[in-house]
């Protein structure tokens, strides 16, 4: 399990503190081609209450990075407070992003370490507004190796993008999925 803290500033690490409000973030993208149909989900657990949240939408026309990143923003936007948020996900691409490469990539101007512009910009840029609110701690877990969150936000990911492709969806569609909740192939450094 890989594990990493993200704590840019010290107002975002003492706000999320002050609230001793720790949630765990279950992440996952699906899609079918690359690119093509897909989907994201995210489950959203807060252990101290027992509350859990689940939400999944699904893009027409779009790539796996982009939805495992439309997972996490999704559910921090889901966020009311600062908190501290364990963010479990398979995806290296997006806790790598967020772990090392996007201090770096907005240090460079946007741009990677073979000096090419940073692909799916503007969902980075908002991850990266996002995580100002938040203190996040890092989990890596393999993709479909039985992880019950895990496995359950790519059921999720996944109906939500056949849902829009049975109904011949186009754009963005987003919708109420579960209990209590609405529902590329790159490499960056």
């Amino acid at each position: 399990m890989m594990g990493g803290v993200c704590g840019r500033g010290s107002v975002r690490v003492r706000s999320a503190a002050m609230t001793s409000e720790t949630v765990e973030l279950f992440t996952d993208g699906a899609c079918s081609g690359n690119p093509g149909p897909g989907g994201w989900a995210f489950v959203l657990v807060h252990p101290a209450s027992g509350k859990k949240i689940e939400r999944a939408g699904a893009e027409r026309l779009t790539t796996n990075n982009r939805m495992e990143l439309r997972a996490v923003i999704e559910g921090l936007r889901s966020l009311h407070e600062p908190s501290i948020v364990e963010l479990t996900s398979d995806s290296k691409y997006v806790l790598d992003g967020l772990n090392t490469w996007l201090d770096n990539w907005i240090g460079r101007g946007w741009r990677t370490a073979a000096r090419k512009p940073v692909k799916n910009r503007e969902l980075w840029e908002r991850l990266d507004e996002l995580r100002g609110e938040h203190q996040l701690r890092f989990h890596w877990i393999p993709g479909h190796a039985g992880h019950a969150q895990n496995e359950r936000c790519d059921a999720l990911a996944v109906e939500a993008r056949e849902r829009l492709v049975r109904e011949g969806g186009t754009g963005l569609k987003s919708g109420r999925v579960g209990r209590g909740g609405d529902g590329q192939s790159e490499t960056g450094g």
